[in-house]
């Protein structure tokens, strides 16, 4: 038995009037998509507790079937784990992204013009980081380059009582009331305002306003944790499990449940990414003799933080189109029994720019029985509540999935 889970991030959503009230999901073109759910069951589940936050880090962690009341110690520390830095019992990580703020005089009075920077390449990021590293030298803290807008601080000695702001929280907002505030917070300010001091006039900025793209002018310290402790899936789960994904934070699940995490080329985490490429990785990861593969496709949340409509419903179309048919159709040529989860996260409304804690719609496939007596529906929002299956909490998902 081979079993595959299709996780479209931040992919659910609400009714959108511009739509007919149909959600992005209800509109995309999405038949390989659709035909699963018309064979398989669909429902909803509820991936993040209300009194959690509800990131891709306690979503993901619910969908991989590990409850994050047990296991979520932060964001940071997981990305930390992709990126091989070896963390101290002492050690308190963040989320140091690389952001746009507007050019207000005063630190306090700038806007969060764009959390990502313009989704920066890699290697200019690389190039940012390592002149922060090389002009912000203190005590115990130290700077480490990720992928994209996504890097990493860690601070021996910190302190996790301390209120930061996710920057996707934010966007076009004044970032006055968002400050950092508890322990370390005044150390964490005095760092993000020597990085725009360092980077508003960085050769990297300088060129990228030339070609009309947004500079990286400023860090944005949040997501604090400690290092993490999760089981090995395959202790959990007796499966062999696979990791594809182009962000850190999945890798570093990945890495932390013992899986084998694989590295697509061109894989950006954005509506660009090799989509080919992720499901040609998983194709050759069953070929292989992989048990369990999860493949993650960041495209949906990056376009719902950016409230690109238009870019949203294109991006599920694409996974559909070049993973989710894909990958189907190798596992229905080798013969061999098999089960497709097929789920956001949480949703990313386009309206709001942000995630919220409702629950998401699912599919569940099993090629020895779903042919008999599937739901008869297209997978969306509307159609997974009409079933009346509900699943919370949500790392009880994955044993509906893996069960017989």
């Amino acid at each position: 038995m081979k079993y595959v889970i299709f996780l479209g991030d931040g992919m659910a959503d609400y009714p959108i009037e511009t739509l007919g009230g149909k959600t992005p999901l209800g509109k995309a073109n999405k038949p390989n998509m659709d035909a699963l759910c018309a064979s398989g069951e669909t429902g909803l589940v509820k991936t993040v507790d209300d009194a959690l936050p509800p990131g891709s880090d306690v979503a993901n962690l619910s969908v991989m079937g590990y409850d994050p009341t047990l296991y979520y110690t932060g964001r940071s520390p997981l990305e930390a784990l992709s990126i091989g830095v070896s963390l101290k019992d002492s050690d308190i990580t963040f989320r140091a992204n690389l952001v746009t703020l507007t050019d207000e005089n005063v630190y306090e009075n700038k806007t969060m013009a764009d959390y990502s920077s313009g989704e920066i390449t890699t290697a200019e990021a690389q190039e940012l980081i390592a002149y922060i590293k090389e002009h912000i030298k203190l005590p115990n803290i130290s700077f480490y380059g990720g992928t994209s807008y996504r890097h990493l601080m860690v601070w021996d000695g910190g302190s996790k009582n301390v209120t930061l702001t996710p920057p996707h929280d934010i966007s076009d907002r004044k970032i006055t009331d968002y400050l950092p505030k508890g322990d370390g917070a005044e150390a964490i300010l005095d760092i993000m305002k020597q990085s725009y001091a360092l980077l508003k006039d960085h050769p990297v900025n300088k060129n990228r306003i030339a070609r009309g793209l947004n500079p990286a002018n400023s860090l944005w310290i949040w997501g604090e944790g400690t290092k993490p402790r999760l089981s090995l899936f395959a202790d959990k789960f007796g499966l062999s499990g696979t990791m594809i994904s182009a962000v850190d934070l999945l890798k570093g699940i990945g890495t932390g449940a013992g899986m084998d995490v694989l590295e697509v080329q061109g894989a950006t985490g954005t509506i660009d990414t090799n989509f080919d490429g992720k499901a040609q990785a998983a194709i050759n990861a069953l070929k292989r003799g992989a048990d369990f593969v999860y493949i993650h496709m960041e495209a949906p949340d990056e376009c719902g933080h950016h409230g690109d409509l238009e870019g949203k419903i294109k991006s599920i179309e694409l996974i559909d189109e070049k993973v989710v048919g894909p990958v189907t159709d190798f596992l229905k040529s080798t013969g061999e029994a098999f089960k497709i989860l097929i789920t956001p996260d949480h949703p990313t409304p386009i309206r709001l720019k942000t995630h919220v804690h409702d629950a998401v719609p699912f599919v569940i496939y099993d090629s020895r029985t779903s042919h008999a007596g599937g739901s008869g529906l297209s997978y969306c929002e509307e159609n997974a509540e009409k079933t009346g299956l509900f699943i919370s909490p949500g790392h009880k998902l994955i044993e509906r999935f893996l069960g017989e």
